[in-house]
């Protein structure tokens, strides 16, 4: 046997898994966004430790915070969805990064120059939420007009490794650099990084997109994607599943600077390896997520589910700071394989026409219902503390899945669609996430 040939099947296995690469679009997309990710993550830590900074470690502060930043998703992310079926997604997305880069640049002046409030960073939060609400629904649907229908369930998984890559250097270099040059160098350095989103963005050819045929003025209603979706029990099942784990599971971004401040006493780069750990094992999720054909079934999606509940109670009990790193890489591979296969689910099973809207309703429950997590979160740590959030966040998430499976068991035994298939889309062609 030769040394090559052992290689051939992870040669193969590693072209596989990157082969929405070869599509030039897709790369210089990418590209622009692994540098946007890189420095919003940056910003993510910069962003609470000058809250809790300027508040004395006040959860309730950080919970307002985050409750301002995705308010604006439960507002208007299905009409930021509805203008993503509407208009070029290409253009609303350059201007959603240039806008986003302006309230960014300020922000991170006012802090350089000592002059940062608690409502200047309330402000920021809610602006970046608005354009936020545009922008996600439009990127998750462009994916599919960058490589086709073929490729989404790897384009949108590399999407996933590549975001998951920013979120372990991103941290990493925001602790480092704070404790060298403070948080407002951090929030400069990210209000550039717009740019390369916007660079990569310019740069697409549109002849090379795939775009569906754009509804006439005024047709691309809100109201009819809910109905796509009323016709479809298996996308609901699995949107409320999704809801009821992003609701109290979901919320690691507010609880781990928490666990990091007021359990483990740490400084800014000890939170920064307790974001990464958790990066880390969304990152290996990502890549193996690429390897993925065709729509999960609804038994994978519950079985996720199930498994990031019950890690994410085990770190709410971890007794010490190495212990917590070592759950949150499994926590974090759960945590992502689960999110990944509930929107592959979701995008695979909808109509092309609709597809910015329904995508929009993900998004929705995603992000929007961020700030009633927050809410969550802030009540639960005032009364029963700082580990509570993540262990009573666990254990619902683990009772959500439960019942999930519960009913898709007695779906399969009253004859309806058989656990683990799925119907097919309507007027969806290829393999769908």
């Amino acid at each position: 046997m030769t040394e090559a040939e052992p290689r051939g099947p992870s040669r193969r296995l590693l072209a596989t898994g990157l082969r929405s690469l070869t599509v030039r679009n897709f790369r210089l997309f990418a590209a622009g966004q692994i540098a946007s990710a890189t420095g919003t993550w940056m910003m993510v830590v910069a962003q609470d430790w000058l809250v809790l900074d300027l508040t004395g470690d006040s959860g309730t502060a950080l919970a307002t915070v985050t409750a301002l930043q995705f308010t604006p998703m439960l507002l208007l992310t299905l009409y930021g969805g509805r203008l993503a079926d509407r208009h070029d997604k290409r253009a609303l997305l350059t201007g959603a990064n240039v806008v986003s880069g302006v309230p960014a640049l300020l922000l991170g002046l006012l802090v350089t120059g000592d002059a940062a409030r608690l409502w200047h960073v309330y402000v920021f939060a809610l602006a970046l939420g608005v354009v936020n609400a545009v922008e996600v629904p439009a990127r998750l649907s462009f994916i599919a007009e960058l490589v086709g229908p073929d490729l989404v369930p790897n384009a949108s998984a590399l999407s996933g490794a590549y975001f998951n890559i920013a979120r372990v250097i991103g941290p990493s270099l925001a602790g480092l650099l704070i404790e060298a040059a403070g948080t407002g160098t951090v929030m400069l350095l990210n209000a550039v990084s717009y740019a390369a989103t916007v660079a990569g963005l310019r740069a697409i050819r549109p002849g090379q997109l795939h775009r569906p045929p754009r509804p006439a003025a005024g047709k691309a209603r809100v109201t009819e994607g809910l109905a796509q979706l009323r016709s479809r029990p298996d996308l609901v099942a699995t949107l409320a599943l999704f809801a009821a784990v992003a609701l109290f599971g979901l919320n690691l971004q507010l609880t781990l600077p928490l666990m990091a401040r007021t359990v483990f006493h740490t400084d800014a780069a000890a939170f920064g390896l307790l974001t990464a750990a958790l990066a880390a094992g969304s990152l290996l999720a990502a890549f193996t997520g690429t390897l993925r054909r065709g729509r999960p079934s609804a038994r994978l999606v519950i079985g996720w589910a199930c498994a990031f509940g019950a890690l994410t109670a085990a770190t709410g009990w971890a007794p010490d700071l190495p212990t917590a790193l070592a759950l949150l890489v499994p926590t974090g591979f759960a945590s992502l394989y689960f999110v990944q296969a509930a929107n592959h689910r979701v995008q695979l099973g909808s109509d092309p026409a609709h597809r910015g809207r329904v995508m929009a309703l993900y998004t929705l429950i995603l992000q929007g219902t961020t700030p009633l997590g927050a809410l969550f979160v802030g009540a639960v740590t005032q009364y029963l503390g700082t580990r509570s959030a993540l262990w009573a966040g666990g254990l619902i998430s683990l009772a959500a899945a439960l019942v999930a499976a519960a009913a898709d068991r007695g779906d399969a035994r009253a004859g309806h669609t058989p656990a683990g298939q799925n119907p097919a889309p309507t007027t969806t062609t290829g393999s769908r996430p």
